[in-house]
């Protein structure tokens, strides 16, 4: 580890970022590094620039993606190397809002259905009845099940924010039906890792992931290009679709503006066919159009 590393590691931690968020900047740097083939305490704006301008042209990448690279070498310029940063110089992307698919409630029912083994089943019913992301139902713990008080905590969300939100009865039924399964009862983890599920550590989000792609196969939705997220969206949309108000579908998502959780607006199905088109509300005179003669 060089010590340019070692310090934009300790500052990193200094500020409690995120393991992910850790990782993804130290990745870009070294990215940046390799890419001039240069120490990036070498590089200067210029090469900013005509990194930003490879990750657009050569790399494809998406604005999200190039803004997060951004925030990485903005990270390291200002409080590892302690130097200016121009945001004229250097300007962040426009933001690409994409409606993210959903599925109808059937659609989910039957990929659920279709998920085998039964450890992939109770990973899709966690991620659609919860709502969370694939990486806090990963690291669920037992304790985190309250069966009292009939809620799930989320610890250590996105932002580092613990949340509750609701346990369905018909999500109790089925971990306590996969509890009774395990030949093997883990102490910690709710979905321990490996094939025996026995680990001391949780299962990876690429497992979830798997299960998603699996069972979309099975299902005949494998068009539909379905991962974990899918549920967290078909989660808030079919809530909205049931009358549930944006607030609370805010704190169960775990957002922190309002303005994230209004794209489910876009979304729901009650909401678009609530509204009419102002044509339907014109007086037209009827008129047949007759082919021509030639």
């Amino acid at each position: 580890m060089t010590r340019l590393r070692q310090i934009m590691l300790e500052e990193l931690e200094r500020r409690h970022y995120a393991p992910s968020t850790i990782g993804a900047y130290l990745r870009t740097v070294e990215h940046f590094a390799r890419y001039f083939r240069c120490p990036p305490d070498r590089l200067g704006t210029e090469h900013i620039r005509q990194y930003q301008a490879a990750m657009f042209r050569t790399w494809k990448l998406s604005p999200n993606t190039v803004t997060q690279r951004l925030a990485a070498l903005r990270f390291l310029y200002i409080q590892v190397l302690q130097r200016g940063w121009s945001v004229a110089e250097t300007p962040y992307p426009k933001k690409v809002l994409r409606l993210p698919q959903i599925l109808s409630q059937q659609e989910v029912a039957r990929l659920i259905d279709a998920a085998e083994p039964p450890f992939h089943r109770v990973l899709l019913m966690t991620l659609y009845a919860t709502g969370a992301r694939r990486a806090e139902v990963a690291r669920l713990k037992i304790t985190d099940i309250d069966s009292e008080r009939m809620v799930v905590h989320i610890r250590g969300g996105k932002g580092r924010k613990d949340r509750d939100v609701m346990l369905s009865p018909a999500l109790l039924d089925e971990l306590r039906a996969y509890w009774r399964g395990l030949k093997k009862k883990p102490t910690d983890w709710l979905f321990p890792g490996n094939k025996w599920h026995t680990a001391n550590r949780p299962v990876t989000t690429k497992v979830l992931w798997m299960a998603c792609q699996q069972a979309a196969i099975r299902a005949g939705l494998e068009d539909r290009n379905i991962h974990p997220h899918t549920l967290r969206h078909c989660f808030a949309t079919h809530l909205l679709e049931a009358g549930a108000d944006l607030r609370t579908i805010q704190i169960l998502l775990g957002h922190r503006d309002l303005e994230e959780t209004t794209i489910y607006l876009h979304l729901s199905n009650k909401h678009l066919s609530a509204t009419a088109s102002p044509l339907d509300r014109l007086t037209l005179t009827s008129r047949r159009t007759t082919p021509r003669n030639d």
